[in-house]
């Protein structure tokens, strides 16, 4: 039986970014409308939250039952390092996708219930992404999924639950944060091509190869900052923003300067933190 320090470590907390800075971002667009429900965003972050620690514990056993996590190089895995048992952490991501269909269930008491579907997409998405026959995430499609459900998906669907409107800001606002999710996921596949290649994982890291999954990489980092530069012209305050842009120096280097295996798994730590600082001051500069 795992310890709690182990659980810790296997909800991948160097990812839970991902899930907190689109719900500012779309706060942010809500307060700008002047109609911001703040118990609704906090409903909206801990769906988005317990979503993303059920994304981790279900890769988590879906590739630890399969073999492909026997030889990670990567943080703890519960189940491919032994630590847990599969079924263990099968109910624990269960577990998180039944709490976030709760919570989504009451924002959509009161918005629509067509949310209901959009969370039952979300959950579906989620356990697909490596559960199943024909896991997607398998097939090069990850990043796809990271950039619909934690950019567009959690972005304008935090806005709308507060406003129960859809105002171009969020869209717009939803493409950078996409994109930084989108970074997260190359600078972990990146680090695990080897591997992933002798378990036969597709991922799109190992069909782009080591150089162009790395420029990859660099886009997603610097696309998000000429993103916010376009937006300057109807909403000058989002150029905040920009102060984030030093934080992206540094992994970006390293990814370019050809970091390999140990040496990536701080790219993920300093992408979690570029993530969120650039989404506060976005989330910031969207609501002045």
């Amino acid at each position: 039986m795992a310890n709690l320090s182990q659980w810790i470590s296997g909800s991948r907390p160097r990812t839970l970014p991902a899930s907190v800075v689109p719900v500012m971002v779309g706060t942010g667009v809500a307060v700008h409308t002047g109609e911001a429900v703040w118990w609704r965003a906090l409903v909206a972050g801990f769906v988005a939250l317990v979503l993303q620690i059920g994304v981790n514990f279900a890769n988590d056993y879906s590739d630890g039952v399969r073999g492909t996590d026997e030889d990670r190089v990567g943080p703890l895995r519960l189940v491919g390092s032994g630590v847990a048992a599969p079924k263990q952490v099968l109910a624990a991501a269960l577990g998180c996708f039944l709490a976030a269909a709760v919570a989504g269930l009451a924002l959509a008491a009161v918005t629509t219930w067509w949310l209901l579907l959009i969370g039952a997409a979300a959950i579906l998405a989620a356990w697909f992404y490596t559960g199943g026959e024909r896991p997607y995430g398998y097939r090069a499609m990850g990043e796809i999924s990271v950039f619909v459900f934690f950019g567009l998906v959690a972005v304008v669907g935090t806005t709308y639950v507060q406003t129960e409107r859809l105002p171009w800001e969020s869209w717009v606002a939803a493409v950078p944060v996409g994109l930084l999710a989108c970074g997260l996921l190359v600078a972990n596949n990146l680090r695990d091509i080897p591997t992933d290649e002798l378990s036969g994982k597709q991922t799109l890291a190992v069909l782009l190869g080591d150089t162009r999954t790395r420029l990859l990489y660099a886009a997603c980092t610097a696309l998000p900052f000429t993103i916010v530069l376009a937006a300057a012209a109807p909403h000058p305050w989002v150029l905040v923003g920009l102060l984030a842009a030093p934080l992206s120096v540094p992994p970006t280097q390293k990814v370019l300067g050809g970091a390999k295996g140990p040496e990536l798994i701080p790219v993920l730590g300093e992408t979690g933190r570029l993530q969120v600082a650039f989404g506060a001051l976005l989330a910031i500069g969207l609501a002045l």
